[in-house]
């Protein structure tokens, strides 16, 4: 009786298929890729058609035209744009991407905001949702604020000019609840 060890063939090794969360990563590299080298159609191509981008700051983009229509506007705005992925965590089916966006506000308008050539630098995550192979949603987050405070929108933070706003404000608010508590008791 032959050994064991000695009788058997050794087993082809089968090809293995890369873990679903290597193909999530994947999908979203390849959409940051093309969104760093400032082409919006190859990045909507990682889009499924019918998919769903929600800007946190701004709106809802949906389906592959409106989120490519967003790009092509964010880049004619900030023609210098440089977006660096910072850190991508992916599971079976979604991917949190840490990200860095950098440029000068010299172009076009942006969200009916005038160019004045202004840095921007704003740092954001998006959550992805992938299927198949394709994005299918995403919910991304940036401070807007910081935006309209870097193009000067806004006043800077803590500056005498935002004290005298956030001062006039609670100004009015206090004269509206006085004017509504006295128009209550008239009643």
């Amino acid at each position: 009786m032959a050994d064991a060890g000695t009788s058997q063939a050794a087993k082809p090794a089968r090809a293995r298929k890369p873990p679903k969360r290597k193909q999530v990563e994947q999908v979203v590299r390849g959409y940051f890729d093309a969104l760093s080298r400032r082409d919006p159609d190859a990045a909507v191509q990682f889009w499924r058609e019918d998919g769903v981008d929600e800007l946190v700051p701004l709106r809802v983009l949906r389906g592959r035209r409106e989120v490519a229509g967003f790009f092509h506007g964010l880049n004619s705005a900030v023609p210098d744009l440089e977006l660096t992925v910072k850190r991508v965590v992916a599971g079976e089916s979604q991917a949190g991407v840490e990200w860095r966006a950098a440029g000068t506000f010299s172009g076009g308008p942006f969200e009916g905001v005038e160019p004045n050539g202004k840095p921007v630098e704003l740092r954001g995550f998006d959550l992805f949702e992938v299927e198949d192979g394709q994005i299918v949603g995403n919910t991304a987050y940036w401070d807007g604020m910081a935006f309209a405070r870097q193009v000067g929108l806004f006043p800077p933070q803590d500056s005498g000019t935002e004290r005298a706003m956030k001062n006039a404000f609670n100004a009015l608010t206090k004269v509206r609840k006085v004017v509504n508590e006295r128009v209550g008791t008239q009643a």
